[in-house]
């Protein structure tokens, strides 16, 4: 056990150490252009076995003599080295633009836009996108100078996504050797919160028509009275008509519901800060299908009611990034 932590712990040195190299090798940009420093190429699987059956055949020919083992041997050490140049060039020359990353949900996949383009009228073949964990893509620049690849990557908890480094690699033109770079393209994608089910905060309209009161705590509108419930506060208790000899009653104080609802931090006090966050996001979609106006209220942000697709964008974004240098929203 105390071998297999420590060899762990060495393997983990050894990745950090190496994303330290690489990041000063290949820094985050949002655009790359490959050249020999952030290009590296090594024999494949078939490639080692290549170079072994090389070597054997020109040990073969070291033993025997023989001329025709060594024409073959010099013709596929010759047949190595031009493909090694052509791996290369095929990813030489290549500038990658991040363009784009879409929000999404936790569980979820992220959809993440890249362009790739070639200098001049260079061909390119067979070339594999991928992030870690995410889907890969194959695409060529033959007759046409640059295409836009879309690559799908699950996503974490609310906050910023960061996909990691993308590989881009290519075996061409025949499998020997495979090159290959890791780029951080500096592209994050916008993780909403988690949405929880929960009943309509105060104030929300919640299906009812527009005009209809509804009861809401701390409102100053008088509304009416209902049979008294044990928990009610002491001022809410009508006292004259207790003293006339009539039933306990509580006053009711209200406001009208309208297809303007806020939507309030301060509405869900019981619960924990990220479940605040969810129960909200849960009501914003829900408001939006139902093509109501709705606003947000969190601690130092204030949006307006409105409702359609960008004010949709503009509060599930408030609603991701709430409180995220501060640990969370509490």
């Amino acid at each position: 056990m105390a071998d297999n932590r420590q060899a762990n712990g060495e393997g983990n040195g050894l990745r950090r150490h190496f994303g330290r190299w690489l990041a000063r090798r290949i820094p985050p940009a949002r655009s790359v252009t490959l050249d020999q420093r952030r290009i590296f190429i090594f024999p494949s699987l078939p490639g080692l076995f290549f170079a072994v059956l090389l070597l054997l055949i020109l040990l073969t020919a070291i033993n025997y003599q023989n001329n025709m083992a060594y024409a073959v041997a010099f013709l596929l050490a010759t047949l190595f080295v031009i493909s090694t140049l052509h791996t290369y060039a095929n990813l030489a020359g290549l500038t990658l633009h991040a363009l784009s990353a879409s929000p999404a949900f936790p569980g979820q996949r992220s959809q993440f836009r890249v362009r790739v383009q070639r200098a001049g009228k260079a061909t390119h073949y067979a070339l594999r996108l991928s992030w870690p964990q995410g889907s890969d893509s194959v695409v060529s620049l033959v007759d046409r100078d640059s295409c836009e690849v879309t690559l799908y990557v699950p996503v974490g908890a609310r906050g910023w996504f960061n996909p990691g480094r993308l590989l881009l690699e290519s075996r061409y033109p025949l499998g020997l050797l495979r090159c290959w770079t890791w780029l951080d393209l500096d592209l994050q994608a916008l993780v909403y919160p988690r949405p929880l089910i929960t009943s309509a905060p105060p104030g929300v309209a919640s299906e009812r028509p527009e005009g209809t009161a509804v009861e809401t705590a701390g409102s100053d509108d008088f509304h009416g009275f209902r049979s008294y419930r044990q928990g009610d506060a002491l001022r809410q208790v009508h006292w004259k008509g207790v003293a006339r000899g009539h039933p306990p009653q509580s006053k009711v104080y209200g406001s009208y519901a309208s297809h303007s609802a806020w939507l309030d931090w301060e509405a869900f006090a019981d619960a924990s800060g990220e479940h605040r966050l969810s129960y909200l996001c849960y009501w914003v979609l829900a408001l939006e299908r139902r093509g109501e106006d709705y606003g947000l209220r969190l601690p130092g942000v204030e949006i307006a009611p409105a409702s359609g697709e960008a004010h949709q964008s503009r509060v599930l974004a408030a609603l991701a990034v709430h409180q995220l240098a501060g640990g969370g929203g509490k």
